[in-house]
């Protein structure tokens, strides 16, 4: 990219909508960039300063105010450029705009702790950018440019790399896009996302895709002729346009349902964009006079908008052949705001001081501060946002017809605390559409939801933790005990810890030392072991993670305590630094024997979590084992455990594999498995018994995860291999 060139067609770009003073800022933002990021690469080769100018670029072309354009060319001066602070912004571009950087900026070196991992450090950076975004929602927009800016060139980094954000992406920023309505970049970020993450069945997604592509854009381009012909001669004014189904929506829709792709009726979607609402509903007049409407397929979004401000009609008709395909009806205003959301706001110039239209379509972001007062810490905080607001949801009705959203899963109690917390304290029970249901009565989308209360109820009862979906609605629980029951849960939260010191054979009365216990209150915003005790007992800790607080804090004083090792070498180094039993560190205790759960037999780069079994250790398993889900049950006797390993580790691992019934397949097999450099413990081989297909069955030692992953990869590269399945003993 020709640096210069671009800087100029940028700034004759914005000076076409934006004052002289407001360009003139513009272009020293420019400036400003250019030289504090001179000399800086990105990974792809290109001067640093490609990407600020891309990520203005986007926010420009979005339609936002000039604010926002210039903290875009500015997003990345404070995090990567050492000269550069805040207050420098502030000074040069003004309050607003230092105020939306530091939004999007990564918590600094100098604001961590030297007891932050990197998890925690991500998790305080996620923290950092929700209450940002609730501040002033304009962060999201360049954040999401930047994000987006950074998945197009994601291609120059390593395969690691590309996995850890594609990831972070399909979790966090694709549903932050959906949440604001921004649905073209939801869609982008979702297929590149896609692409890295699950390369074969991308392809395979995508060569389905374009199986029958020209056929289909015969039968659409002859649809929109015709549907063009007939609103005119209804003397509707309108454009037409088709719209390709993303790729990943059409995987999910694939795996949800369960069909082939010839089942999905809205792979390509026939957008029919009028002047007016009133054109909206004449227009699906004229369609279902001359098309067959197929059944339970009619919504109507424009009387009941979605809650990130989608509107439109949608209907599926059956057209020539019997083929179904859907038309989406809507307004100029409601399609820009399909496809940009929240941004739509700043494009429209009358809309820029309608504050209150605004704060209406990002209401529930008051929520987002109300979970930070109500959350123990920014683990629970994060992990409430990407569960409450940034996953899937069922819509729901109040009795006057007020729409809420709700995480899938959600029961009424749920939909009690979200009208206000003490609706949720004195709920009784519920009618759903007028009939009596239990507080754990599962809702679904377009249910009538009326919530009955007494005075008698005096608050929310513990087995509630255990009915509620949201995380908001257990916080506000946790709360209410915290308050309510103080020196009760003080009591019970001592005895608590107690039998976790004596089920895990630790001095309890050792680490409730003053030098032990008062960093780890310090830390937890705690002034008194009372404090400590409470919050065990109210469930806002369990005891077993509280107990291990203390047990790390009273290693890092050992390792303070003890003399310096000698410096006689790496290994030494290193077998200085953790204590590992099996390839596996177990916090806090590394003393305890460690075995391997023979469900799911881990692999080193797996996300693991260790059990404390009774009399053989801590067992240790994938934290996506389905046994897992049974042992958080007793959630007091999990432990955090890491890998340990070094590169000489090698761990027993299986498959077995279908293939082709034919001479030569565990040659071919074996050969591979011989180049990849693998030491093949056991190989046997079968047919299946009707004959179609032979079963391979082997065992062998790999390093980690990501090695088992290649082998797995290379293996369905072969032509005689159908699929491969990873075994457990």
């Amino acid at each position: 990219m020709n640096i210069d060139e671009f800087k100029k067609q940028l700034c004759d770009q914005f000076s076409a909508s934006y004052s002289p003073e407001q360009t003139e800022l513009f272009q020293k933002a420019i400036d400003f960039s250019i030289a504090h990021h001179n000399g800086q690469l990105r990974e792809s080769g290109e001067p640093y300063i490609t990407h600020p100018l891309q990520v203005a670029k986007i926010v420009l072309d979005l339609g936002m105010d000039a604010e926002s354009i210039i903290a875009a060319l500015l997003h990345d001066s404070v995090e990567d450029c050492e000269d550069v602070t805040l207050e420098d912004v502030e000074r040069e571009f003004g309050h607003d705009v230092a105020m939306l950087v530091d939004g999007v900026t990564k918590l600094t070196k100098s604001a961590k702790t030297d007891y932050i991992t990197k998890k925690q450090e991500q998790v305080e950076n996620l923290r950092k950018l929700f209450l940002s975004i609730a501040s002033d929602v304009r962060v999201v927009i360049i954040k999401l440019a930047d994000r987006l800016h950074n998945m197009r060139t994601l291609s120059y980094c390593s395969r690691d790399k590309q996995m850890r954000v594609s990831k972070e992406t399909l979790e966090v920023y694709a549903p932050l896009a959906h949440r604001f309505g921004m649905g073209a970049i939801k869609g982008e970020l979702e297929d590149l996302s896609f692409m890295y993450l699950y390369p074969d069945e991308y392809s395979a997604t995508k060569e389905a895709f374009n199986e029958q592509k020209k056929e289909r854009e015969i039968l659409l381009n002859t649809t929109m002729e015709q549907i063009s012909e007939k609103i005119m001669d209804a003397g509707i004014n309108g454009s037409i346009n088709g719209r390709p189904k993303h790729l990943y929506s059409v995987y999910r829709k694939l795996q949800r349902q369960n069909c082939t792709i010839n089942e999905i009726y809205d792979l390509i979607a026939i957008r029919v964009i009028v002047d007016t609402v009133n054109d909206c509903y004449a227009t699906l007049g004229v369609l279902h006079a001359n098309w067959k409407p197929f059944p339970g397929r009619f919504k109507d979004y424009i009387a009941t908008p979605k809650p990130n401000m989608y509107r439109s009609l949608h209907t599926t008709l059956l057209g020539a052949n019997g083929i179904p395909f859907e038309v989406q009806i809507r307004t100029i205003e409601m399609h820009r705001t399909a496809e940009y959301g929240i941004a739509a706001h700043w494009m429209y110039k009358e809309g820029r001081n309608v504050q209150s239209d605004l704060d209406r379509k990002t209401s529930w972001l008051r929520q987002v501060l109300e979970t930070k007062d109500t959350t123990e810490n920014s683990n629970e905080f994060v992990e409430s946002i990407l569960k409450d607001f940034l996953g899937e949801y069922v819509f729901v009705l109040s009795p006057k017809g007020e729409i809420f959203d709700l995480p899938k899963g959600s029961t009424v109690l749920d939909f009690a605390y979200r009208i206000h917390t003490n609706i949720g304290h004195h709920c009784t029970r519920a009618k759903v559409n007028g009939a009596i249901v239990k507080l754990d009565y599962k809702l679904k989308t377009n249910d009538m939801v009326e919530i009955i209360t007494s005075k008698s109820q005096q608050g929310p009862s513990r087995d509630w933790l255990k009915i509620v979906k949201t995380q908001a609605a257990r916080n506000k629980i946790k709360q209410w005990f915290k308050k309510e029951n103080r020196e009760e849960n003080i009591v019970r939260g001592r005895e608590m810890i107690e039998d976790s010191a004596k089920r895990t054979n630790q001095d309890l009365t050792e680490l409730l030392q003053p030098d032990i216990y008062e960093p780890v209150l310090e830390r937890l915003n705690m002034s008194t072991l009372d404090d400590y005790y409470a919050a065990i007992g109210f469930g806002g800790i369990t005891s077993m993670q509280a107990l291990h607080k203390l047990i790390d804090q009273a290693v890092k004083l050992k390792k303070k305590a003890a003399p310096p090792p000698l410096k006689t070498g790496k290994a030494q180094g290193k077998a200085a630094k953790t204590t590992a039993t099996n390839g596996i560190i177990v916090h806090g205790d590394p003393g305890m024997a460690v075995r391997f759960g023979n469900c799911c037999n881990p692999l080193p780069g797996d996300p693991i979590i260790g059990y404390i079994t009774r009399g053989r250790g801590v067992s240790v398993h994938k934290k996506d084992c389905p046994n897992v889900s049974s042992l958080t049950k007793d959630s007091d006797r999990l432990i955090e455990v890491e890998w340990a390993v070094n590169n000489d580790s090698s761990f027993e691992a299986a498959l077995q594999i279908h293939a082709d019934n034919r001479p030569g397949t565990l040659l071919e097999i074996s050969a591979l498995l011989s180049g990849l450099n693998i030491n093949i413990m056991s190989i046997n081989g079968r047919p299946m018994h009707d004959g179609s297909k032979y079963v391979v069955e082997m065992t062998f030692n790999v390093r980690n995860s990501s090695q088992m992953e290649t082998v797995v990869t290379s293996l369905k590269k072969l032509k005689c291999v159908y699929d491969v399945y990873r075994q457990y003993k």
